[in-house]
Order: C-alpha cells, then structure tokens, then sequence
C-alpha cells in the first residue's frame, strides 16, 4: 500500500474525512493528502499512502487547475455561497453596468504573479491561530496576502449573474480569493458559486476514483488503482 491514490471527492465531505475513510477502511497506518479541497468542493484529491507520504511537499507544491463559477453581484464572509451575504447586486444593475466585454478584460487582468489575500475563513494561521477560528469569533484581522501565479483563465461563458472559468494556477492560490478579487474589481462583489478540481500536477481528474467505488473494493482491487512511485 504505497503510492498515490486518485479519488473524486463528492461534495459536503472533508478532505480529512477521505483520509479517515481509506485508513480504516483498508487499515494503511500512513495515509495523507496533496493539497486540501473545501467540502462544498469536488473533484482530484491526490491521497499518498505509506512510503508516498514522504514526498508529499513535492505534490502539495505541484500547479493545480480548477473548473470554477464565480457568482458576480453577491460577496459572503466565506468567499463562497456557503457564507452569509455581506453585499447584494440586483441582477438588473449588473447587466446595465456589467459587459461580456467589460467582464473579461478584468478577469484577464487576474493572469499572472499576483499578489492575493487570502480568505477571512481559511486554515492559514496569525501568531498561532487560524483564521477561520478567529472569524468564528468575531475578532477583526488584515488578512495575510501571499504572491501567487495564475497562469491561465479561460472563460468558458458569462451568463450574468454567472461566469464559468478554467483556471490553471500556483500552489497556494485560492480561487475562492480569485472571485471575490474580481467582483471587487467590477464594483459588485463576488463568490464562487461551484468548484471542482480537475488537475494537480501530473494527475488529472479523469484517472480519479469515486468515492461510493472506493467503498465497496477489495484490497486486492485498491491496488490495481495505487501508481507507484
């Protein structure tokens, strides 16, 4: 049991979770992950398992993509539709102020080494203490900023209030950072409003398991899926 394992993580399911699930379920004493997914996220989680776990700064530190839609003309506290509504656009306004056009060119100016605060509610730490804990409880802080590189976005279409996006980028970036950037940039707020992952260097979702499929394998099936290293 060393190697890499490629599942599709659903939706409204941590990524420690998973490493929970395939630790008990086929008893690996080493089990880790390459690169933490949201739970309102889907799609690649690169589980190490074993020997594997001992390289996991060379994944964690690995370009990752993602398939994103970005909801313009709403901002949350979380930077996604998961948390509570701190402005509103009416979708009227929006398509009066807001064109193709307009739409794109600004998020084409997202592309490249840019630097990103991160989101109020993520696991990054200030002296100690995670931020999301601090959120929970009130307490004001500036938020940490990292230089990131996003090295390409494809629109792929905008239907305001919505825009679907393939974005390639560097470890470290949030995309959840990335649409809330970009409504402020537009003047309307923004959030992501879904999110999948679908690549981290040089796996690919499509090699990936479900997790429903990883439940009901054997052991002996659990390996013919391992890539050894």
């Amino acid at each position: 049991m060393n190697g890499v394992l490629l599942i599709d993580k659903p939706q409204d399911i941590t990524s420690h979770d998973v490493v929970a699930l395939v630790r008990k379920r086929f008893k690996i004493k080493k089990v880790g992950h390459a690169g933490t997914l949201d739970p309102a996220a889907t799609g690649l989680l690169v589980l190490l398992l074993g020997q594997a776990t001992k390289k996991s700064n060379t994944f964690l530190n690995a370009a990752k993509a993602y398939h994103v839609e970005c909801r313009l003309g709403i901002a949350t506290d979380t930077d996604d539709r998961e948390g509570k509504e701190i402005e509103n656009h009416p979708l009227d306004k929006l398509a009066a102020e807001l064109s193709k056009e307009k739409i794109s060119k600004t998020i084409k100016t997202f592309q490249g080494e840019i630097l990103q605060a991160v989101p109020r509610y993520s696991a990054v730490k200030i002296n100690g203490k995670k931020l999301y804990e601090l959120a929970r409880q009130g307490k004001e802080f500036a938020l940490p900023e990292r230089l990131v590189n996003i090295y390409n976005i494809d629109i792929e279409k905008i239907e305001l209030p919505y825009v679907v996006m393939a974005v390639k980028c560097s470890k470290g970036t949030y995309i959840r950072s990335l649409c809330r950037d970009i409504g402020k940039k537009l003047n309307c707020g923004g959030c992501v409003w879904q999110l999948r992952r679908t690549m981290s260097e040089p796996f690919d979702i499509k090699r990936a398991i479900k997790l429903d499929q990883l439940k009901g394998m054997t052991e002996e099936e659990l390996l013919r899926e391992i890539i050894k290293l």
